[in-house]
């Protein structure tokens, strides 16, 4: 059985951003770390909805809005990093990862639709 690597890694991504929040809300900071999660575990949550669209169509749009939400995840983590709540090394580790997860939407919503039409 093959393993389901954009599966793993959302998951993987979700439970960073999750401890992440924890370490901010010890930090006394409450607005920006909010926000991270919500966009953070929605990627994971749409990619495992994909597993069970009801068409190619609908496979693709729930993808596509993964891609939303990662984009906007990258978002909160970049100004997390330059309002200096996190250091260069902890936004360098989770920003790779986040644009791991990036390029494998973008290659499979790009290999969905051409094997659509």
């Amino acid at each position: 059985m093959s393993k389901n690597v954009i599966k793993d890694k959302s998951f993987a991504f979700a439970l960073r951003t999750i401890k992440l929040y924890q370490l901010l809300a010890d930090q006394k900071e409450f607005v920006l770390s909010r926000q991270l999660p919500k966009s953070g575990t929605s990627i994971g949550a749409l990619v495992r909805e994909a597993e069970h669209a009801e068409s190619k169509a609908d496979f693709i749009h729930k993808m596509a809005i993964a891609q939303k939400e990662a984009n906007e995840a990258d978002y909160w983590i970049e100004l997390l990093y330059q309002s200096e709540y996190i250091n260069k090394s902890s936004f360098a580790s989770i920003s790779s990862d986040l644009n791991e997860i990036n390029k494998l939407l973008a290659s499979i919503i790009i290999t969905s639709k051409s094997r659509k039409k």
